[in-house]
């Protein structure tokens, strides 16, 4: 499944637009994670633990957005973007979307 954030793949012509493709996660913060924040606040530096929450968020939007593109029939996902939002106290909201779209044969 090829995953582009252009709305075109060079070498390629898109055949069918099959519609929007998304992949939702909802990740909430560990308590462990507040604490090291709360110190990293005071000295400054990476908070590793939310990078790597965040990190993994976003790989999972981008695979349940893959998954419902395949659902569709889709050899590709054009156009993706994504979004994060706040949906309550130390949880986060990330989605990835764009538009399923067939492509022709490969030259």
């Amino acid at each position: 499944m090829l995953i582009v954030t252009t709305p075109d793949i060079a070498g390629r012509t898109i055949t069918e637009t099959l519609g929007l493709a998304r992949g939702p996660t909802v990740r909430a913060k560990h308590l462990g994670t507040d604490i090291v924040a709360s110190l990293k606040n005071l000295v400054g530096g990476e908070v590793r633990g939310y990078s790597s929450l965040m990190a993994g968020a976003r790989e999972q939007a981008l695979d349940r957005m893959a998954d419902a593109a395949q659902r569709m029939g889709a050899d590709a996902v054009v156009a993706v973007r994504m979004e994060t939002s706040a949906i309550a106290s130390g949880a986060s909201e990330i989605v990835a979307y764009g538009t399923a779209v067939k492509l022709d044969a490969p030259v």
